[in-house]
């Protein structure tokens, strides 16, 4: 089964506390196949369940900051709001969907360059 980093991550707390899935599952609340898809990328990580995580295995500030990360960049998918949007800025991001699959790393970088320019006042 592949796993993503958060799932990697979860995978090792739960290791270290000599748990199984179905133990850890339980403790945070969860269904079994939830957690599972989860871990393996099926699901986004809910807002809450990094927070019931740290309680439940009392983990450090730094273990908390990891797993906030890994839940990040674990993301499969992300929505837009384009509440108060203008017209040019609803086609660029419907445009943009419509071409993600398709990017390569190349233009991915530009996309990237071209973005972080504007953040920094250029």
């Amino acid at each position: 089964m592949a796993y993503t980093k958060f799932g990697e991550l979860v995978r090792i707390i739960r290791i270290r506390h000599h748990e199984v899935m179905g133990d850890m599952a339980k403790k945070l609340g969860l269904k079994l196949p939830f957690l599972s898809a989860i871990e393996s990328g099926k699901k986004n990580v809910p807002a809450d369940l990094i927070t019931r995580i740290v309680e439940c295995y009392h983990l450090s500030a730094e273990e908390e900051q990891e797993l906030i990360e890994a839940a990040e960049e674990s993301r499969t998918q992300y929505k837009i709001s384009t509440i108060g949007a203008g017209i040019s800025q609803r086609k660029a991001a419907l445009q943009f969907a419509r071409s993600f699959e398709k990017m390569d790393d190349e233009t991915a970088l530009r996309v990237l360059e071209l973005l972080s320019s504007k953040e920094d006042g250029d």
